[in-house]
């Protein structure tokens, strides 16, 4: 099988894995979504320092943590993304995957204008479109939910940051991941030791099978982010672009199908708008690729 081939399937199954998370956290509960957040940390923690040992990378996470600048960056991107698990958790456990959905549909278009706010960087006429439609968009939505989509926001702006963080630290998956659990970690296991010594941990409290479910929320972290760390070395970040939508599908779909939850029409127009948003951007993105591609092979050719 082609590298390129193989680094899709990779990416897809990343993806649809992230997709289908809203069916897994619903099992943890009575669980709340912070006592869920810091069980997913400290297990977490523990399956990223097994896959350190298995692939012998100890010695590149001593260098990272000798590395004053990178660890200040992964701390506050360690803080950031833990915002975006504990938005994403509770958005599913009170009834709003759709609106999670949301929140990763836009997420792209977050991304892009944080490269414009943070870096500098300069938007396209037709990006810029993107953007309005985008914004149009939120708006609707705020007034068919009566509020801001405060969780779908919170999703996109926290992963945008989180990121832009992790741009800026240039530190493979294996080790930013572990370090990042390591420096939650003490605050998670004292929350999780709290809730023990009060009687108001869920966790070994419905039977063994629901603990055991506890104990699995680092592995269902560990293996998609493997396998996007796998597939972003094997296929375009083009091709990363397209298969991101599969997640927010997939979830927008369970939102709709399995949580029953509601969508009056409103509400399907402003999706509506998104989608239009995310049609042009992509389209965009991509003619602009291929300009960049006739560019290169022009000068190459010269």
């Amino acid at each position: 099988m082609p590298d390129s081939r193989r680094g899709v399937i990779l990416g897809a199954l990343a993806y649809i894995l992230w997709g289908t998370f809203p069916l897994y956290w619903t099992l943890l509960e009575p669980g709340g979504a912070v006592e869920i957040l810091a069980h997913r940390i400290v297990w977490s923690l523990l399956t990223m320092l097994v896959i350190v040992v298995l692939w012998r990378r100890a010695g590149q996470l001593r260098a990272l943590v000798r590395d004053r600048r990178k660890v200040l960056i992964l701390t506050g991107a360690a803080v950031v993304i833990s915002f975006n698990w504990g938005a994403y958790i509770w958005g599913v456990n009170n009834g709003r995957v759709v609106e999670t959905s949301l929140g990763y549909f836009i997420n792209p278009l977050v991304t892009v204008l944080m490269g414009v706010l943070v870096l500098g960087e300069r938007l396209r006429r037709l990006q810029w479109l993107a953007m309005g439609i985008a914004f149009v968009a939120v708006v609707v939505l705020a007034v068919d939910y009566g509020r801001p989509p405060w969780v779908a926001l919170v999703l996109a702006f926290s992963f945008g940051t989180y990121g832009l963080a992790k741009k800026q630290a240039a530190v493979d998956a294996v080790e930013s991941i572990t370090l990042e659990t390591l420096v939650l970690a003490p605050v998670a296991a004292a929350y999780i030791a709290w809730l023990m010594s009060t009687g108001e941990s869920n966790f070994a409290s419905h039977g063994t099978g629901h603990a055991l479910l506890f104990t699995t929320t680092g592995i269902i972290t560990a293996i998609p982010l493997m396998l996007f760390g796998a597939a972003a070395i094997r296929v375009s970040m083009v091709s990363l672009g397209l298969l991101q939508y599969l997640a927010p599908t997939i979830q927008f779909a369970l939102g709709i199908l399995v949580f029953d939850e509601a969508m009056p029409a409103s509400r399907w127009i402003g999706f509506g708008l998104v989608w239009v948003a995310l049609a042009v951007f992509t389209i965009e993105m991509v003619n602009h690729r291929r300009r960049q591609l006739r560019l290169v092979a022009h000068a190459s050719a010269a």
